[in-house]
C-alpha cells in the first residue's frame, strides 16, 4: 500500500499538492490515510461529492469531514444534482456529475493531480463488464493508471490499480480505520455488484490468477487502442474541416467502413461527446453513404445522446438537439442579455459567447479608398440608444441591401444562402434599442440605419471575433 502510494508520489514535483477523491468507503479511506502517511497532511486535500442519492448522504458527509480533520487534512465538499436524462443510467449520470465536481474543486485550488481509489478488483470487474457488453478496444482498456479528461487541467491518477481489495481491507483493519458501507453496494440488481458478489468469487476458486489475466487484457487493449487513435489522427488531418468540428462528407466516405468508423469514434471523443454504440455508428455511416449517393444530404439526421448528426453542403457535423426537437439551427441555448451604452469603446467582451465585438473606426478617406460603406455604421447611430447582445429566438429578419424596395429576409435563409454551417450560427445578435443592427457573418441590417445618415462623418465597422480555443 505504502509502496504504491509512494511510487505515485515520486512522479510529482516535491511541492505539488494532491487531491484525494474521498467518498468515505474503505478504498478511499485507505488511500487518504496512506497519502497522509507518505506525503504529509499539508500536501493533501480530501474532496467529497454529495450526490443526495442516499438518505444517508448527509451522515456520510459528516463522517468524511471528521475523518479528514482527524488527520489534519484540508476538506471540501460539493453538493450536486444527478440529472435523470433519458438513455443514461443513474450510475453513469452520477459518475459524470462526480467527476465534474471533483475537477471544479481541484481547479479552484490550482491542484493538478486527483487521486482515485480504484483497485485491481475494480479493474477486473470493469474488463468483465465490458466483455459482457461486447465493448470494443477502448472499453476493454478499462481504467487507465493516469488520465486527463478533454478540457480538464487535472490529471486523474489511480495509485492503487495494482492493489487487491483484500490488501486494502487488511490495511484498514491494521490501522483501525472506520469507513462507510454504502447500502447500494449490496444490491445485485446492479451489474457490477452481481459480478462482485456472485461471479468473481467463483472465478477466484477455479482461476486464481484471473485478476492479473484481465489486467493484461486491459493493457493489450489500451496498446491496440493507441494505435487506432494514431491512425484516426492521420485520417483527421485529411478529412476534418473547420478545426475538427466537421468532417468532409466525400473524404469520410472514401475510407473503408472499418477506418471510417474508427475515425468517427475518435472524432466524437475529441468533441467531448459520448461515443455511440457500434450499431448506431454503423447505421449512421450507412445513411451517410446512401444520402451521398442520392445527393440528398440535408435529409440526414441521426440522433444520439442529445445530439444530431447532420450533413450540409459537403460537411458532416453534430448539432445540439434530438428527435423530439425541430431540426432547426435556431434551437440554441438562450443567454443572458448584455447591454452597453456605447461611448466610443473599441471592444465589447462577451464571455458568455466566448468572443468580442470590435468597433473599428473608418474615416471618410478609408471608405472612398475602396471599403464598402454599406458595412459601416455612423457613430451617431451607435449613440442613439443602448446596444444589447441577444440570443436568436427564431424568426428574426434583416435587410442587407439599400436597393429601393429590397425586402427583409430571415436570418435562417440568409445563413443558408451564404453556406454558414449550423454550428457557426450561435452568434450574438447586436441590437440598437429594440431594433436589430448587426449579425456576425451576415453584416449590418440596413433597415436599422436612417436614410439621412451622414456619409461623410466618422463611421464604425463592427467585427465579431471568437475567442481562440486552446486544446
Amino acid at each position: 500500500m505504502i509502496e504504491a502510494v509512494g511510487l505515485a508520489l515520486s512522479a510529482l514535483a516535491g511541492s505539488a499538492r494532491i487531491a484525494v477523491a474521498f467518498s468515505g468507503g474503505v478504498d478511499s479511506s485507505v488511500l487518504l490515510d496512506a497519502a497522509v502517511r507518505v506525503a504529509g497532511a499539508s500536501r493533501c486535500v480530501a474532496l467529497h461529492v454529495h450526490h443526495g442519492l442516499s438518505p444517508h448522504a448527509d451522515a456520510w458527509l459528516a463522517h468524511c469531514q471528521a475523518f479528514a480533520q482527524e488527520r489534519g487534512v484540508e476538506f471540501d465538499a460539493l453538493r450536486v444534482e444527478v440529472p435523470r436524462a433519458g438513455g443514461v443510467s443513474v450510475e453513469a449520470a452520477a459518475r459524470d456529475a462526480r467527476y465534474r465536481a471533483l475537477d471544479a474543486m481541484c481547479a479552484a485550488r490550482g491542484i493538478h493531480t486527483l487521486w482515485l481509489a480504484q483497485h485491481a478488483d475494480d479493474q477486473a470487474e470493469t474488463v468483465l463488464l465490458q466483455l459482457l457488453r461486447g465493448a470494443g478496444l477502448a472499453g476493454l482498456a478499462a481504467m487507465a493508471p493516469e488520465f486527463t479528461a478533454a478540457g480538464a487541467c487535472t490529471a486523474r491518477v489511480r495509485p492503487l490499480l495494482h492493489v487487491l481489495r483484500a490488501q486494502l481491507e487488511h490495511y484498514a483493519s491494521a490501522r483501525a480505520l472506520h469507513w462507510i458501507d454504502d447500502e447500494s453496494n449490496a444490491d445485485t440488481r446492479y451489474a457490477r455488484n452481481a459480478l462482485r458478489h456472485e461471479v468473481t468469487p467463483a472465478l477466484a476458486v477455479h482461476f486464481p490468477g484471473f485478476r492479473d489475466a484481465l489486467a493484461r487484457t486491459a493493457a493489450h487493449a489500451a496498446s491496440a487502442q493507441r494505435l487506432l487513435d494514431a491512425l484516426a489522427r492521420i485520417d483527421m488531418d485529411a478529412v476534418s474541416a473547420d478545426e475538427g468540428r466537421a468532417l468532409s462528407h466525400d473524404a469520410l466516405l472514401a475510407l473503408d467502413d472499418d477506418r471510417a468508423l474508427n475515425l468517427m469514434r475518435y472524432w466524437m471523443r475529441t468533441l467531448g461527446l459520448t461515443v455511440a454504440s457500434s450499431a448506431r455508428l454503423s447505421d449512421a455511416l450507412r445513411q451517410l453513404r446512401e444520402v451521398g449517393a442520392a445527393g440528398d444530404g440535408h435529409r440526414l439526421r441521426v440522433d444520439h445522446a442529445g445530439q444530431a448528426l447532420r450533413s450540409y453542403r459537403g460537411l458532416v457535423y453534430w448539432e445540439a438537439g434530438d428527435s423530439s426537437e425541430a431540426a432547426d439551427e435556431t434551437a440554441l441555448a438562450a443567454r443572458e442579455i448584455s447591454e452597453l451604452a456605447w461611448q466610443g469603446e473599441s471592444i465589447w467582451r462577451l464571455p458568455q459567447w466566448r468572443g468580442t465585438f470590435v468597433f473599428a473606426l473608418e474615416e471618410q478617406g478609408a471608405v472612398e479608398a475602396g471599403s464598402d460603406a454599406n458595412d459601416t455604421i455612423p457613430c451617431d447611430v451607435l449613440r442613439r440608444a443602448s446596444l444589447s447582445a441577444r440570443s436568436r429566438s427564431g424568426g428574426e429578419r434583416m435587410r442587407t441591401s439599400d436597393a429601393p424596395g429590397a425586402p427583409s429576409r430571415t436570418l435562417k435563409n440568409l445563413f443558408q444562402e451564404r453556406g454558414v454551417p449550423a454550428w457557426k450560427r450561435d452568434v450574438p445578435l447586436l441590437y440598437i434599442g429594440d431594433e436589430l443592427l448587426f449579425v456576425p457573418l451576415l453584416g449590418v441590417n440596413r433597415a436599422a440605419l436612417p436614410a439621412s445618415a451622414d456619409a461623410d462623418g466618422t463611421r464604425i465597422r463592427i467585427i465579431w471575433r471568437e475567442d481562440l480555443l486552446i486544446a
